[in-house]
């Protein structure tokens, strides 16, 4: 479980982000709005903290801008107001949940863990289908629908489709899926993702599948169904 932190104040994040490594979650920090919004744009993050008073851009523009774009990544608000207004603005922009300054740090880790066990218990779906093509996370297993041919794929390859196959329709940059599957601080090599395309592409055409990865020169990948 991947968690962005976008909170100004340095010291605060740290000690934020220290408690939940400690929960074995993989944490980032942004301290500035414009970073954080960029952050979350990515799509990488299962859970946001997200403070409101924030330099260049505040939490309620970020959230805005994110659900916008149609990202459903869970979002706890984190400021240092507690009026009914600001929890409302927050919550009708589309924050799942609200804390004010100060905080228990265990309250705050309590709904973080609240939060993402009902993303967990909402997504909790083994298989993924596009076109004649199906996805079995469970299994690791690749069906062509057509004709029930199947074969085993390896964990990069897995994470890769899944993450294609949940972004239907939408182009996905190399950053993203790198991201995503490597994480911010990997220093992998450059065509390591090449390479596991060439992998699933073979796979695809052992079992007549007719889905094919689109590259967008410039812009990234997308899945298609290739023509008759």
């Amino acid at each position: 479980m991947r968690i962005l932190i976008v909170e100004d104040e340095n010291n605060l994040a740290e000690v934020i982000k220290n408690e939940l490594k400690k929960e074995k979650y993989s944490v980032d920090i942004c301290n500035d709005g414009e970073e954080g919004l960029y952050s979350a744009l990515s799509g990488i993050y299962n859970l946001i903290i997200l403070d409101v008073m924030l330099p260049n851009m505040n939490g309620y523009e970020i959230l805005k801008n994110i659900r916008n774009e149609n990202i459903d990544t869970k979002v706890i608000m984190l400021t240092a107001k507690s009026e009914l207004e600001d929890k409302l603005s927050g919550l009708n922009l589309g924050a799942d949940d609200y804390i004010t300054k100060p905080f228990h740090m265990k309250e705050l880790i309590a709904r973080v863990n609240v939060q993402l066990r009902r993303d967990e218990n909402k997504k909790i779906n083994d298989e993924l289908e596009f076109g004649d093509l199906k996805l079995n996370i469970k299994s690791s297993t690749l069906t062509c629908i057509n004709n029930n041919e199947s074969i085993e794929i390896g964990l990069k390859e897995l994470q890769i489709l899944e993450f294609l196959m949940k972004n239907t329709g939408i182009i996905v940059s190399k950053d993203q899926l790198y991201d995503k599957i490597w994480g911010l601080d990997s220093e992998i090599e450059s065509n390591n993702l090449e390479v596991y395309f060439t992998f699933i592409r073979r796979k695809l055409k052992l079992i007549d599948s007719k889905v094919n990865i689109k590259v967008s020169r410039g812009l990234g990948y997308k899945l298609e169904v290739k023509n008759e």
